[in-house]
């Protein structure tokens, strides 16, 4: 297993000293020595991924200790936030993160940016547009949910002690939506769904056919689902209302909602909120 380190080298950089002489300034890069970065590749596309598992504190200490686990997609935007969350909220938790596909095409890695593979992965349709599908291929939500349930959670289970029945889920955004689509299509993946502002515009008619299915298939959901959005994201907040309403619908008594819209906030500000407010409604869930 491989240590994370944002930077193994040390740069130099020039900076004006302001009286037009140039200083060289010696600059390094915070290493984050308890993130252990794990290379993992999905078996049925072959596509190659990286885990970032933070073990909590005393874990080789105590083999008694099975412990809850917090799943959680675009890992490189979440992991500073959440590992902060859990340091001091959840003491005995352990924190995965799913990288983007690292393997993915240069030229569209360039254009688009290291998080391309998001749009396909997290997403349940395919475009209309046929230039955005062929470019993104968008709607690979079931590829990638059988990507987690067969590689990584098998893999995080086969070697750490994890309590199965206690598996966490967090999504934000596209990561959100990716969430509301396992609670319909597998909800036993996850005990808890934290779907924070989905991007569900336009997954509605999809999603109800999806609890339609799940209402068959699963008699009880079985699952605790936090769902979050700011107050000034006026559309996705009409979504998320329609997908809250779908699951309040089904009368499942086995299913725990907690709706909460974050004040004064818009897609960007409403993060960090969701983020912390999650985690303790999380922390009641697992009661440590």
């Amino acid at each position: 297993m491989l240590t994370i380190v944002i930077s193994l080298n040390t740069v130099f950089a020039q900076e004006n000293s302001g009286n037009d002489d140039a200083q060289t300034v010696e600059r390094s890069y915070l290493e984050l020595p308890w993130i252990r970065v794990i290379p993992i590749k999905d078996t049925k596309t072959g596509r190659q991924y990286e885990l970032y598992i933070k073990l909590p504190e005393g874990y080789s200490e105590n083999n008694d200790i099975k412990y809850s686990v917090l799943y959680f997609t675009d890992a490189m935007w979440h992991i500073e936030i959440l590992s902060g969350s859990i340091e001091y909220l959840m003491k005995n938790a352990i924190l995965v993160g799913i990288s983007w596909q690292k393997d993915i095409n240069e030229k569209l890695k360039k254009d688009v940016g290291a998080h391309t593979s998001r749009f396909r992965d997290y997403s349940t349709r395919k475009s209309s547009n046929p230039e955005h599908q062929a470019k993104y291929q968008f709607g690979q939500a079931s590829n990638h949910l059988t990507f987690i349930r067969n590689d990584v959670i098998k893999y995080v289970e086969n070697n750490y002690r994890t309590d199965p029945d206690n598996r966490t889920y967090f999504g934000y955004s596209l990561g959100g939506e990716f969430g509301a689509y396992i609670l319909l299509a597998q909800p036993d993946t996850f005990k808890n769904y934290i779907l924070g502002s989905p991007s569900l515009k336009g997954d509605i008619p999809y999603l109800s056919k999806l609890e339609s299915n799940a209402a068959l298939k699963y008699k009880d959901l079985n699952a605790n689902v936090f769902v979050s959005y700011g107050a000034l994201e006026k559309e996705l907040g009409l979504y998320a209302e329609k997908f809250i309403t779908m699951l309040k619908t089904r009368n499942d008594e086995s299913l725990f909602l907690k709706h909460v819209v974050i004040e004064s906030a818009d897609h960007g500000r409403a993060f960090p909120m969701t983020a912390v407010r999650s985690m303790y409604w999380l922390l009641d869930l697992i009661k440590e």
